[in-house]
């Protein structure tokens, strides 16, 4: 338990007038204006993140339960909504969304949102804060998502009002998202009574990330985050709302980056970077990004609690926050937790997966009943219902087969990240910690190489790459899982300077200007080593490119010219890959109007099988971390 002294606030007569005539949870100030006193309050937070159009459950997942390999279901939004519900009576609950709603499966390619505005709905959630994916078909797309989530018919209107917040986003007047008549869909903050105390939930969206990585509006402003969030908690204070709480789509490092700039809030719920906070190696699950919730001090010294849930629907946080007559938190507490099925399967001698028998699988469930990593839930009948109503509509493209997968090829980001992004997959359970990084974006790489007639290269960034996937058969489902988006291949007309030139940029993107790792690039027919500890212009060193026909390696040369394929999105520049997109701007491409997900589709039906290139074949041969670790 952290204690603080009373908060001394400056006086604002119009504030504390209106603070009494309004009866915002204040009583007797014992005679000194400058320190009101509140009410003491038990704030409950329930909240999940970037679940990214993932409303089925997760199925195969392995997981250690009471010590054995287990495989298990894992999320499902029919779940999420189950466990909502059963918090019901929990007092003085929020439940927050912290953004990335959208993309990543066919429910969104199918149903641009609506099936995720109908489950969402299915929980109610009191806050929303739109991300960056939210962004990524344009500012008409995000209003037709909140469009949505506001339809009686889809659960919204009087039944549902999720406030949509993002204190740092202003479209243009007579935009999408700020209509000349009726009210602008994003608010900078909303405020909840608890307990008879005024609530403030300021909303912030990664503002860069959103300019560089998505497709807005060029009229959209997007402001610096800390500037904008303390003017909303100003205003907030000024209104006499003391108890801040900022739903964020930043990332954990911001987060614990962002509270120390900021005064009088109190609490930061996360998301965007699909950090799993917490201990849960007890269920087999080994990599955690820090603590839930992470305990910080904001500019004032005073106690900020951060929470995070991962991500698709895997998992969702309840934090326990604790504040004084002064409206100072004093003590933090809560659990992030996994959300299974109950339908167990262990491997039986021979090992093969085998479902266990009910009387195994009941004393399973009720060993599960007192675990805090875990909870064992059964999906909610009506959001049940509602999810299958979309269901049957893609189910019949999603099965059709494509290909098998003989290795699990996994999926990373940075070579040497903290999050194990292919948690659950077996054979990936150190996928995070190896040089060779991600196998998912490689394959991906070589699939767009083989689909282009002239490139002698290609390059993908790791955050266009959604999913790790398991051993054993590929379907439409899948290739519309680890490529979501509505990207095609263009062919640029590079020099080996300018390859090198945009690799540092890919890099810089993350370990100098703070962007996501989403940027960090993945290449076929082009390899290196990487160190970056450096500088930019120092971190790629031993560039070489691959003959596509002999297949032998030899440096890059800085004055030949090369043909380069990858996606539209990064060749115009965005990810921070901005020699590419100078070249872009000039014309020195050719589109040629491939589908990305289409070409790895192909690729896969034309191999029948795929497995992870060989050790010389990998974009990253030597890696040392930005710490000067070198990894195996």
């Amino acid at each position: 338990m952290q204690l603080h002294a009373p908060l001394s606030l400056p006086r604002h007569p119009l504030a504390l007038a209106l603070m009494g005539a309004l009866s915002l949870g204040l009583v007797a100030c014992g005679g000194n204006d400058d320190e009101p006193t509140f009410k003491a309050i038990e704030l409950n937070i329930a909240h999940i993140n970037d679940h990214h159009s993932q409303l089925e459950p997760i199925a195969a997942q392995e997981l250690t339960l009471d010590g054995v390999a287990t495989q298990v279901d894992l999320g499902g939004f029919a779940r999420q909504t189950a466990v909502f519900k059963s918090l019901a009576g929990t007092p003085n609950l929020l439940k927050l969304h912290a953004g990335d709603a959208i993309t990543g499966t066919l429910y969104y390619t199918f149903f641009k949102g609506e099936a995720d505005a109908r489950m969402m709905n299915s929980i109610c959630f009191d806050a929303f804060v739109p991300g960056n994916h939210e962004f990524d078909d344009g500012d008409t797309a995000l209003k037709g998502l909140l469009d949505a989530l506001a339809a009686p018919a889809n659960g919204g209107g009087s039944a549902c009002k999720t406030a949509t917040v993002a204190a740092n986003v202003t479209p243009q007047a007579g935009t999408a998202l700020a209509p000349t008549s009726g009210t602008p869909y994003l608010q900078p903050y909303t405020i909840k009574k608890i307990d008879g105390v005024d609530v403030g939930i300021v909303g912030l969206s990664p503002a860069t990330k959103i300019t560089n990585s998505s497709r807005p509006l060029a009229t959209t402003q997007f402001q610096d985050e800390a500037t904008a969030a303390q003017k909303a908690i100003d205003e907030l204070k000024g209104t006499g709302v003391r108890h801040i709480v900022l739903l964020s789509h930043l990332g954990y490092d911001a987060d614990k980056a962002i509270a120390p700039k900021l005064s009088d809030v109190d609490v930061i719920i996360g998301g965007d970077s699909h950090s799993l906070l917490g201990d849960f190696k007890a269920v087999g699950v080994t990599t955690s990004s820090g603590a839930y919730p992470t305990v910080v001090k904001n500019k004032s010294g005073e106690t900020v609690c951060i929470g995070q849930a991962w991500e698709y629907a895997k998992a969702y946080g309840l934090m326990n926050v604790k504040f004084n007559e002064q409206g100072t938190v004093t003590q933090c507490g809560g659990q992030a937790r996994l959300v299974i099925g109950d339908n167990f399967k262990r491997k039986d001698s021979a090992g093969a997966w085998q479902t266990m028998a009910d009387a195994d699988r009941q004393a399973l469930v009720t060993k599960l009943a007192t675990s805090n990593q875990v909870r064992v839930t059964t999906p909610e009948a009506a959001a049940a219902q509602t999810l299958s109503t979309y269901t049957s509509q893609v189910a019949a493209q999603k099965a059709v087969t494509i290909g098998n997968a003989t290795e699990a090829l996994c999926l990373v980001r940075l070579p040497g990240e903290s999050t194990n992004r292919s948690t659950g997959v077996a054979g990936c359970e150190t996928a995070n910690t190896l040089a060779r990084g991600s196998d998912a974006a490689q394959v991906v790489a070589e699939a767009f190489l083989t689909a282009s007639k002239r490139a002698d290269f290609a390059l993908q960034n790791a955050g266009g790459v959604r999913i790790a996937l398991p051993v054993g058969t590929l379907s439409m489902n899948t290739a519309f899982t680890i490529l979501p988006f509505t990207n095609v291949l263009v062919e640029m007309n590079l020099t080996g300077a300018q390859v090198v030139a945009a690799l540092e940029d890919a890099a810089a993107n993350h370990l100098d200007n703070a962007q996501s790792t989403g940027s960090h690039p993945y290449a076929a027919g082009l390899r290196w080593n990487l160190d970056m500890g450096q500088a930019k212009g120092q971190r790629f060193s031993n560039v070489q490119v691959k003959n596509k026909t002999t297949g032998a390696w030899s440096a890059i040369d800085p004055a030949k010219t090369y043909v380069l394929v990858t996606n539209d999105f990064i060749a115009a520049g965005q990810d921070g890959y901005a020699t590419l997109g100078t070249a872009y701007k000039a014309g020195a491409y050719v589109n040629t109007y491939l589908l990305y997900t289409q070409s790895f589709v192909d690729y896969v039906k034309a191999k029948g099988t795929i497995a992870r290139p060989a050790a010389g074949d990998y974009s990253h041969q030597k890696v040392i971390t930005k710490a000067g670790v070198t990894l195996p």
